[in-house]
């Protein structure tokens, strides 16, 4: 998805079009033929150079591998298989070591997932691998066009069957009937050059930013995600910017069956998410009265219990890929979508390939620390009336 279009210091006009990245588009790859490269042994290379210059890097190759490329051997073949034939047929012009030898697919894919994994700068990990900055730049900007177009099958919203799956999971684990995931929202924080600041990108705590939201399942799996908006606008009105909003009101998701228990309450296909949205037929946000009811207690801690699963991927996928967490240095407003994308990407591949997230990298505090979260007051009658029924589910259980 492109960025919006920059606007003036005004006050940010509602855009004429909403945009959102397209994440049910399904991309095939072919068979590509890679000629013999001379640094075909770069990983001993890089495992000599730098697994003893950091005392926290473990002392088992394939241990190392995963510190310094947050995925194993197998899943990182994987990664290399899908952008092959692009690295191959569009190689960058130059792309040579210090040696003066050509990179290969592998060292080419672990430059860039390196940049993206460490945050560091492109002189710090072109010199990690023997390449100069401009190399590094290259690569990683490769290898980010060549893999949101060949994985885009592993972020799509799920197949009816497994829909099922992740609704019974969340009855099972939090007494919430044909729930379909949760949502939030996290910022990504940049430094602009002043001719491109604006207070569009200023957001409330004073940071140029850029909105990232997500749609997780039960196993933190992406499913939706919407980038590219700035961090000046609220979650409640970037939410009805985005394509998602638009499938949910036309119908045309969470569109499933509709539950019906015994009592005759009734529950349509729904999402959880935080009090920065609106409570909507089917995104219900929790009860933000000041005195609760014992009923409304009840579902508001299923109910935060289920919701914190996507604050938990964002802590997971800013922990794991760190260019998210870091402060972007005077991005490329129109590419940094891509790059998160990728990073979402990178994140289900990871579980796809029954690769495991390391735990040790997620963020010891909150994904949008310092930010004081947003309340939103729009309450639709039917999500108030699907709130209702499903305290009463919940109490009963």
């Amino acid at each position: 998805m492109a960025p919006p279009k920059k606007t003036s210091k005004r006050k940010m006009k509602e855009p004429k079009k909403c945009k959102s990245i397209n994440t049910n588009v399904v991309l095939s790859e072919g068979p590509g033929l890679e000629p013999k490269l001379a640094d075909s042994d770069w990983w001993d290379a890089f495992w000599h150079k730098n697994s003893s210059s950091d005392p926290v890097v473990p002392k088992n190759e394939v241990e190392g591998f995963k510190y310094f490329f947050r995925v194993s051997m197998n899943t990182f073949d994987y990664i290399c298989s899908l952008v092959r034939e692009d690295l191959i047929s569009r190689p960058p012009s130059g792309l040579i070591n210090i040696e003066g030898r050509l990179l290969s697919v592998e060292k080419q894919v672990a430059i860039a997932m390196r940049r993206l994994a460490s945050g560091e700068s492109q002189v710090s990990v072109g010199r990690a691998f023997g390449v100069g900055q401009s190399t590094v730049s290259q690569v990683t900007w490769r290898f980010i066009e060549a893999l949101e177009e060949r994985a885009r099958h592993h972020l799509k919203w799920p197949e009816s069957d497994r829909i099922e799956e992740i609704k019974i999971s969340f009855e099972d684990t939090y007494g919430l009937p044909n729930c379909c995931g949760a949502v939030d929202a996290t910022h990504i924080i940049m430094t602009l050059p002043a001719v491109e600041t604006s207070d569009d990108w200023c957001d409330q705590e004073k940071n140029y930013s850029m909105f990232l939201q997500g749609v997780v399942d039960d196993k933190m799996r992406f499913l939706d995600i919407v980038t590219g908006w700035p961090g000046g606008m609220t979650i409640s009105r970037m939410l009805k910017c985005s394509g998602f909003y638009k499938l949910c009101e036309n119908g045309d998701r969470l569109n499933g069956s509709v539950g019906t228990t015994s009592e005759g309450l009734e529950f349509r296909e729904y999402i959880v998410g935080g009090t920065a949205y609106p409570l909507l037929p089917w995104l219900i946000t929790p009860y933000g009265n000041k005195y609760l009811t014992g009923l409304m207690a009840d579902f508001n801690a299923k109910h935060r219990q289920a919701s914190e699963l996507a604050g938990i991927a964002f802590s997971q996928l800013k922990g794991t890929w760190r260019i998210l967490h870091k402060v972007m240095w005077r991005p490329d407003k129109r590419k940094l979508p891509s790059i998160i994308l990728v990073c979402c990407l990178l994140h289900n591949i990871i579980l796809d390939t029954g690769d495991k997230l390391q735990a040790d990298v997620r963020l010891s505090d909150h994904h949008d620390s310092g930010y004081v979260e947003e309340k939103c007051q729009q309450v639709d009658p039917s999500g108030e009336t699907l709130r209702k029924n499903l305290s009463k589910y919940s109490i009963a259980l």
